[in-house]
């Protein structure tokens, strides 16, 4: 009998047990949920040809930041599906072989002409979806509608109680602004798998959206002790509530969060992940006049000396700017700065000059200079998507624009976007800083 995966597509393996275990292992892996590894490593073990067990194995390896075991395990799938793959099974390899190469457009291309023919082949569709996809950090400006567009146009080839999918298509509507909808679908998704952290995740941030933060951390103190520590999400997760305690006001329970579950220390989430995660909770904290512990912006510097040296990748030099304009290291600040308008200059850097400026404006607020940060800002304030992420995680920079609008005294431009952003989403503490602008 031939083997399928979860979605009725062929699986070119004879073994039952390595295709149950496949199966089990992909599951496993579009949760965000720990066991993938050992799922998959046990299909490869009963079947040492079997091409997309490899794949998948090498999928995992570059989520977590393994590089080089990425490479080894997509060379294994690239000369197995050679010998006896079909058509699909060879798109799949090779698309995942080009993300795992860095060749991240070129991977965006083939892996959208691949669903166009295999709608169904979940693991290549997960690629340009969520924040940290192919569209996110494509430069794109306008990537939240291109994922709900991907998804809508493949939606008809889903079933409905497709736990995946739904959270996908949930999450690409909440941050394309559809936040009923958006929250509905993903609530559907978590509901159909509640051992799903992308579940979780999505809902987390349909309910930010949503100026729903007290649910968001019921759901998240309720959910996450479910969530063993090792998984890649969990850390993330918890910055979800640590954002929502700073949105009432609540400091201390922010930073309680983030030494339980946030710091480079404690969390096992991806790197990119603990960089953005910490320097923006961090970076928030500041802004909206609270202290920083000692020590912590320090550790997070030595994370990101480990993990993200040089230029070249938007969101994390963005946040990279912030730690350096933060940390007081102005050498290190204009140096990434330089090097990242040479790399706009030459055409590098998809998502373009918003990010040096980006960079330079965290510089200029730091030291005060308020008119300086709002001058850089204003001319790229509509750009900031360009450097992917979610709209939670972006939102920071614009809490920027805002505080040194409002330190600067420039009421009437503070109150403009305070009153855009309160329509969009009710804030507590956009609602508390309106109150205090003069009349």
């Amino acid at each position: 009998m031939a083997h399928a995966d979860r979605r009725g597509l062929p699986l070119s393996t004879s073994s039952d047990r390595a295709a149950a275990l496949y199966r089990d292992g992909v599951d496993l892996l579009l949760a965000a949920w720990p066991g993938a590894a050992e799922r998959l490593d046990a299909a490869i073990a009963e079947d040492p040809d079997f091409a997309l067990a490899h794949a998948a194995r090498a999928r995992l390896h570059a989520m977590r930041a393994e590089p080089a075991a990425a490479r080894t395990r997509i060379a294994a799938a690239t000369e197995c599906v050679a010998r006896h793959g079909t058509g699909r099974e060879r798109g799949h390899v090779a698309v995942l072989a080009l993300a795992i190469d860095g060749r991240a457009p070129q991977a965006l291309a083939q892996g959208l002409a691949h669903v166009e023919a295999w709608p169904r082949d979940a693991l290549i569709l997960s690629l340009p979806l969520g924040a940290f996809g192919l569209l996110a950090f494509s430069g794109m400006a306008d990537h939240d509608r291109a994922r709900v567009d991907l998804c809508e146009r493949h939606a008809r080839h889903y079933d409905a109680d497709d736990w995946w999918f739904l959270t996908y298509r949930g999450w690409s509507h909440a941050e394309n602004g559809a936040l009923a909808l958006g929250r509905d679908l993903a609530e559907r998704g978590f509901a159909l798998r509640r051992e799903n952290a992308n579940g979780a995740h999505a809902l987390s941030h349909a309910l930010f959206e949503q100026g729903a933060g007290a649910e968001a951390e019921a759901l998240i103190e309720g959910w996450l002790p479910s969530y063993d520590r090792s998984g890649i999400l969990h850390g993330h997760i918890a910055w979800h509530a640590a954002l929502a305690a700073l949105e009432r006001d609540d400091p201390g329970q922010a930073l309680a969060v983030y030494a339980a579950h946030v710091g480079p220390s404690v969390t096992a989430g991806l790197p990119l992940n603990v960089l953005t995660d910490t320097v923006s909770l961090l970076w928030r904290l500041r802004a909206y006049g609270h202290a920083v512990p000692d020590g912590l912006w320090e550790e997070v510097a030595a994370h990101a000396d480990r993990h993200f040296a040089g230029p070249g990748f938007a969101f994390a030099d963005v946040h990279r700017g912030l730690l350096a304009a933060a940390t007081g290291d102005r050498e290190g600040a204009q140096a990434r700065i330089a090097a990242l308008t040479g790399l706009v200059a030459a055409g590098r850097l998809a998502a373009g000059e918003v990010v040096p400026a980006i960079c330079r404006a965290a510089l200029a607020f730091v030291d005060g200079d308020d008119a300086a940060c709002i001058r850089i800002l204003d001319p790229v304030a509509a750009e900031v998507a360009r450097i992917g992420g979610s709209g939670a995680q972006r939102e920071v920079i614009e809490d920027t624009l805002l505080v040194a609008l409002m330190r600067s005294g420039e009421s009437a431009r503070a109150r403009t976007l305070l009153d855009r952003r309160l329509h969009r989403r009710p804030s507590p503490r956009d609602a508390r800083w309106r109150e205090r602008l003069p009349a």
